[in-house]
């Protein structure tokens, strides 16, 4: 074990995910300690590991060099020195907290610091490979949580052969992207792959058997309705990681509150990715990891460089077992229905305030649906299923904030071209 103090390094960087391997990969000589094994990965495509579709190998970033396995255990901000659980002390010039987000493990009767035999989070390639390895054909797998990461691990679930339930505490699925009629096809379309899906449940804990390692056996609802489960699912969200932060005396809110340069309260310490909370906003979204890592490298140079927040579409394409497999790029959400698989985009607020135009157009035959809101001169969101020409133009539209031309039809924003 090291107990020496190594040489400053001009950047350490805290955390190995997607917001520090990127960085690394555009600021020279960085170090970066990660806590996990394995190589920085696209978190992006867990859930395509967990369907057996890619292995591990295959979702793996641009080499980096990264101490793996190492965990920082406190930061010394007067002497500018972090301190790891391997004894290593690491002088920097520049620290840069990229630490990411942990799973939200809900309040639940018979769930405690220790989980029980067959319950999962989902949040890292470990816990992937866990549940991979634990599911089999027939298997009945209950997954809490009705967001994007819930629906992705139903879908994976039940390519790999289980018998699976969502439960869903909110009126409908991907509340936080979907108005209710995409939710519903959405719904629609997971239960034509065998998911059962429960929305306005809430769970309110875990039946496990006796003995010194419990193993889950069933969900209980609070109307006292059981779910059996052999697997259990934790998809209930993140939350940053703030904990070194906090320790260090650095200014933390919902999360590691930075300016515009990625700046914490400490001139020489930044954050970027899921930690960081920039104009009261915390991104938890792949797309806004990179773009902070961008602008801080420009920063790191001593370049001019603003982050002025995130305008991003997730693309999510879930396809039926006997087709190919999903792409995504994380930031907004997307979902085509019909037996090959069900195609959705949404970005920005699809949900109208007064005052707002919403154009939509449904074909229940073709299962295609498009709605957009047009809040003054520029579109405010938009869902769009089945036929996605259109959703790269009004993407960038949305992404650029650019104004709508005032002699156009907001009809034509439905059109293959969006409008233009």
């Amino acid at each position: 074990m090291r107990t020496q103090t190594e040489n400053a390094a001009r950047v350490v960087v805290i955390g190995a995910g997607m917001a520090g391997a990127r960085l690394a990969a555009r600021v020279p000589g960085v170090t970066v300690i990660g806590e996990e094994a394995h190589a920085p990965y696209n978190r992006v495509l867990l859930a395509e590991v967990l369907a057996g579709r890619y292995e591990p190998d295959v979702i793996a970033l641009p080499p980096a060099e990264v101490r793996r396995g190492v965990r920082v255990v406190r930061i010394d901000r007067a002497d500018r020195l972090v301190h790891c659980d391997d004894g290593s002390v690491v002088g920097y010039e520049r620290l840069v907290l990229a630490t990411g987000s942990n799973p939200v493990l809900p309040p639940l009767r018979g769930l405690g610091h220790t989980l029980p035999d067959g319950v999962h989070p989902f949040r890292t390639l470990d816990d992937c490979l866990a549940l991979r390895g634990a599911v089999r054909p027939g298997v009945r797998a209950v997954v809490i949580g009705g967001g994007l990461l819930g629906v992705s691990a139903a879908r994976a679930l039940a390519e790999c052969g289980a018998q699976v339930v969502l439960a869903q505490q909110g009126e409908h699925l991907m509340e936080r992207q979907l108005d209710a009629e995409a939710a519903g096809m959405l719904r629609r379309h997971l239960e034509g792959l065998g998911v059962e899906v429960h929305t306005e449940c809430r769970v309110r804990g875990l039946r496990c058997t006796d003995g010194d390692t419990p193993a889950v056996r069933a969900v209980e609802m609070a109307d006292g309705y059981e779910l059996e489960a052999e697997i259990t699912v934790l998809a209930c969200g993140v939350r940053p990681r703030t904990g070194l932060a906090q320790a260090a005396g650095l200014e933390v809110r919902k999360g590691v509150v930075v300016d515009d340069e990625l700046r914490t309260s400490d001139p020489y310490i930044h954050a970027v990715g899921d930690c960081a909370e920039h104009a009261g906003t915390v991104y938890g979204l792949a797309g806004a990891a990179l773009e902070q890592a961008d602008v801080l490298a420009e920063v790191l140079a001593g370049r001019p460089a603003r982050y002025a927040g995130t305008r991003a579409l997730t693309r999510l394409t879930l396809r039926s077992p006997a087709t190919a497999g999903a792409a995504g790029n994380a930031g907004a959400a997307v979902v085509s229905g019909a037996a090959g698989g069900l195609d959705l985009a949404a970005f920005g607020d699809s949900r109208p305030m007064p005052g707002d135009d919403v154009i939509r157009l449904a074909d229940a035959t073709r299962g295609a649906y498009r709605t957009v809101v047009v809040r003054g001169d520029r579109l405010a969101g938009g869902v769009l299923f089945g036929d996605l020409a259109a959703v790269g133009t009004l993407a960038r539209t949305w992404q650029d904030d650019d104004a709508l031309p005032a002699d156009m039809s907001l009809l034509h924003l439905l059109t293959n071209d969006g409008g233009f």
